[in-house]
């Protein structure tokens, strides 16, 4: 693809795939900036230096940063990941900041300091672009993590290093917003009087999400669905009227996935490569998935779930359903960790239907690629979503996603239209277990009554493009529009 505007992007957040991955944000953090350097930008990414980074990074300088009446170092640490273009391999800088008393940890979040590590992150960011001598035209922003930097280039750097400098603040689950006591100002380095509603203050604690919401020059979610709900009461988290005043600059654009390492073609970590050509061997996959998770080998329909065990992800309406579900004529496979209760649940199903279910509690990737190339369907009844990549990703596999119509989940799946043929999966509106029911029960009466129509649903699924690239060139266009207002807000200031 082609692009002809190119910009210096800064693209940061707190997790970055390959190095760290808790959540889908690593996924988009590790893959988006190879994108856009694959169209020609010049991209460096910036993350905190936590332990398990690994081996191949160097120490490139230190220096201090003022927390509060101390200093902190920051010690940069650089490395790359590697981006694919029609003719070699492009690699993409990234640079690590360590601290060993912030970031030299087991876990990565949820800790009491959490505030103050990322602070220090933030503010050593900013001071360390200049020292690199890369003055971005956008420092891309990612959750509640990032909220600090366009706070502070707007209210402590816009008229030096930063003043030409646009801020884009990506929202990939409000829920998490990063709420702290108002102590962290001084670490700031701002007065009370940002503790006030029109700022930084809400519901009496100061919010880094709300902080990258009021001063980026542009926001965006990861679909244009999530993009509408977040401004209701029921999706917004209590910043929908904060989001709500600033409509005109929320923008949304659905993820990607990272097309050569989701392929059915290529894919080392599945039971036998298929193509959408020729998918037939994908059944093959299904019979291994059966014997490697204790199930009858038998060809019937196997619903997959790789998933977070969570409220947000509908598990709850899985529970609710399952003696329903378990007289089908089809098996169960589930992949997640998450809270005890839903995992201790699952785990006594699988005890009362152990030839009908399959459980892994837990993460494991190669068994997730498995349940993805494996399964016939795959299940993500979500309460919310605010994109999802699970129904990407099975679809690249040529597994049907089953999905509530929420976030991009609505964004992304069609419902199977059973007079045109036209569709990409099956849909449901209602958060209801007899909704989703009755949901699959379409989808199977497709698979067993139509088999050469699921035969086509199936080579289609497989074709869509849900590559980064797509989603590469629409930020293009926001990072152009970001530099806009930025141009404007200087000329009105």
């Amino acid at each position: 693809m082609s692009i002809d505007r190119h910009y210096k992007v800064v693209f940061t957040a707190a997790e970055v795939s390959p190095f760290i991955k808790v959540g889908g944000l690593a996924d988009v953090a590790g893959a988006l900036p190879k994108a856009l350097a694959a169209m020609g930008n010049e991209v460096r990414v910036v993350m905190p230096g936590y332990s398990g980074i690994g081996e191949n990074v160097t120490t490139i300088m230190d220096f201090p940063v003022l927390m509060g009446e101390r200093k902190e170092t920051a010690i940069i640490r650089e490395g790359k990941i590697e981006a694919r273009l029609e003719r070699g391999i492009k690699d993409v800088t990234v640079y690590f900041i360590d601290n060993y008393q912030y970031f030299r940890r087991e876990n990565i979040y949820a800790y009491q300091d959490d505030a103050e590590r990322f602070t220090f992150f933030c503010k050593a960011l900013l001071e360390l672009l200049p020292k690199i001598n890369f003055q971005p035209d956008i420092v891309h922003c990612n959750d509640w993590h990032t909220g600090p930097i366009p706070f502070l280039i707007k209210e402590k750097y816009r008229d030096g290093f930063y003043k030409n400098t646009a801020t884009i603040f990506t929202i990939h689950n409000l829920r998490y917003q990063g709420r702290f006591g108002k102590d962290i100002l001084r670490f700031l380095e701002v007065g009370n009087e940002y503790f006030h509603p029109d700022r930084l203050e809400f519901y009496g604690d100061v919010s880094f999400m709300k902080a990258g919401i009021l001063y980026s020059d542009i926001i965006n979610t990861v679909s244009k669905r999530y993009t509408q709900e977040i401004k209701t009461p029921e999706f917004g988290e209590g910043m929908d009227g904060i989001l709500r005043k600033r409509a005109a600059d929320l923008y949304g654009i659905v993820n990607g996935i990272n097309i050569h390492e989701f392929d059915p073609v290529t894919d080392p970590r599945i039971y036998k490569n298929y193509s959408a050509d020729e998918p037939e061997d994908k059944k093959e996959n299904k019979y291994a998935l059966q014997r490697e998770m204790g199930l009858p080998i038998i060809d019937i329909p196997v619903i997959g779930v790789v998933s977070r065990l969570v409220d947000q992800k509908g598990i709850d309406l899985i529970l609710q359903a399952i003696d329903e579900l378990m007289k089908l004529d089809i098996q169960l496979v589930i992949l997640g960790a998450g809270d005890p209760y839903y995992e201790g649940a699952l785990s006594d199903i699988k005890g009362r239907y152990p030839e009908k279910m399959g459980l892994f509690i837990g993460f494991n990737g190669i068994l997730a690629q498995k349940i993805y190339a494996g399964a016939d369907m795959f299940l993500m009844p979500s309460r919310f979503e605010p994109c999802g990549l699970g129904q990407l990703i099975s679809m690249r596999y040529g597994t049907v996603p089953v999905v509530r119509a929420t976030g991009g989940l609505a964004d992304t799946v069609i419902d199977y239209n059973f007079e045109t043929g036209n569709g990409s999966g099956f849909v449901f509106e209602n958060y209801d277990a007899g909704a989703m029911i009755n949901t699959l029960k379409r989808a199977l009466k497709l698979y067993n009554e139509y088999p050469q129509r699921w035969h086509r649903l199936v080579k289609h699924i497989m074709k869509l493009d849900f590559s980064w690239y797509k989603a590469g060139s629409e930020y293009i266009e926001l990072y152009e529009e970001a530099i806009s207002r930025k141009k404007d807000f200087i000329r009105i200031a």
